[in-house]
């Protein structure tokens, strides 16, 4: 396989937990990697964390409206979300959200993050009763994150199961591409009407807050997208940190000990996996305003930047050892496992919560809890994590 087909796809490949050896062959020797993809386009792969944090951090420099580049019409959907979006559009639509993830805001949400994770660990612990090895991709990981950010909108309880698999069946791919667009289809026609109803009643969730508040200033379609912009950038996330880091901990007794038996030392835990694991592994796509140089690589305008997050975040420059876990470590820089700058990850918040109630609370439960099976791991995914976690104790 020559260089040029096998580069492309370099950044979305992992050997178990750790990035191919040839992305930090990259890092190390082309910091802004010229790529060439189908159709004869050229796409630079950005790998160093300065590098990565100085694109990210800049939209002067750097668009984000992929609709806008590729000339989308008006009568055609654009990909929607914030992270699509520039200023002033990307800065008004986030100021509406941003107040909604203050800690003071999410505390309110935290009782029933707990219940939710205590009521799955129930369901678990009835299932191996019978002695038979249980998914815990399937029992605990995919549904949390889906009934939180259910928690978070407002959807109605009567409707959480239909709107979970919803959520479930847009990021199931093993049923080809159609099922998964339908999905999404579907979630934002759910959403739509969801939304259209809130602003006939505003509940007591974000999307009636947002209506009691600025319900003059926000259409139902692109409050609809904002929610989705949630579901698509809280849901698969958090549901492979949750299967890779209890991989982890199960794999590190140790560790898993200490998480269990010492308050507070899971903070920790939750900010080094974060870096470690990556899971989304680059950025959304930027493009160049106006030519311009990036390490001193020539860059024209409209060609697309990809930011690795998994190469940013374990790049020997942040400090040593970067491919090992060590919880509390020093780091010349913060990861990125939320992204930098304007576009960083407005739920980052949210997801550290679930994370540092889910692990504590299985481990707890489960103290000897083991893997029961073979644990296949996605292959060349943008969000990275495993199929299936089956476990046993």
């Amino acid at each position: 396989m020559s260089e040029t087909e096998e580069f492309p796809l370099v950044q979305f490949m992992r050997e178990g937990f750790d990035p191919v050896g040839e992305l930090g062959r990259i890092r190390n020797e082309h910091p802004v990697f010229p790529m060439e993809i189908p159709g004869g386009q050229t796409v630079y792969l950005v790998t160093r964390w300065e590098d990565v944090r100085a694109v990210l951090g800049d939209h002067e420099r750097f668009s984000n409206d992929f609709a806008g580049v590729i000339g989308l019409g008006s009568n055609q959907e654009d990909p929607g979300g914030l992270g699509f979006r520039d200023p002033p559009e990307h800065t008004r639509l986030r100021r509406f959200l941003t107040p909604e993830f203050t800690m003071r805001r999410l505390r309110r949400l935290e009782p029933r993050i707990e219940a939710m994770v205590e009521e799955h660990l129930d369901r678990i612990e009835a299932k191996g009763a019978e002695g038979m090895p249980v998914d815990l991709m399937e029992e605990f990981c995919l549904p949390i994150p889906s009934l939180v950010v259910c928690e978070l909108l407002g959807v109605p309880y009567e409707e959480r199961a239909d709107f979970v698999k919803i959520s479930k069946d847009r990021f199931d791919f093993t049923a080809g591409p159609e099922a998964s667009l339908q999905a999404i289809n579907d979630a934002m026609t759910y959403l739509v009407d969801l939304v259209a109803r809130e602003r006939q009643n505003p509940g007591d969730g974000l999307l009636g807050q947002l209506l009691r508040e600025h319900g003059d200033e926000l259409d139902d379609r692109t409050l609809a997208s904002m929610a989705d912009g949630l579901l698509t950038g809280g849901h698969d996330t958090s549901t492979s940190m949750l299967a890779l880091g209890t991989l982890w901990l199960i794999q590190n007794p140790e560790q898993a000990a200490k998480v269990r038996e010492v308050d507070g030392y899971i903070v920790d835990v939750v900010e080094e996996l974060l870096r470690y694991m990556t899971v989304v592994q680059v950025a959304f796509p930027r493009f160049a305003r106006d030519d311009l140089e990036l390490h001193g690589v020539p860059i024209k305008k409209g060609e697309m930047v990809l930011c690795s997050l998994t190469g940013a975040n374990r790049d020997p420059a942040l400090g040593e050892d970067m491919d090992e876990v060590r919880p509390g470590r020093e780091t010349t820089g913060s990861h990125m496992a939320f992204g930098h700058g304007i576009h960083r990850c407005v739920g980052a918040p949210l997801a550290q919560m679930e994370m540092r109630i889910a692990f504590p609370a299985l481990l707890r439960r489960f103290p000897g809890l083991r893997v029961a099976g073979e644990v296949p791991f996605r292959e060349l995914a943008i969000v990275y994590g495993v199929k299936e976690l089956p476990v046993a104790w």
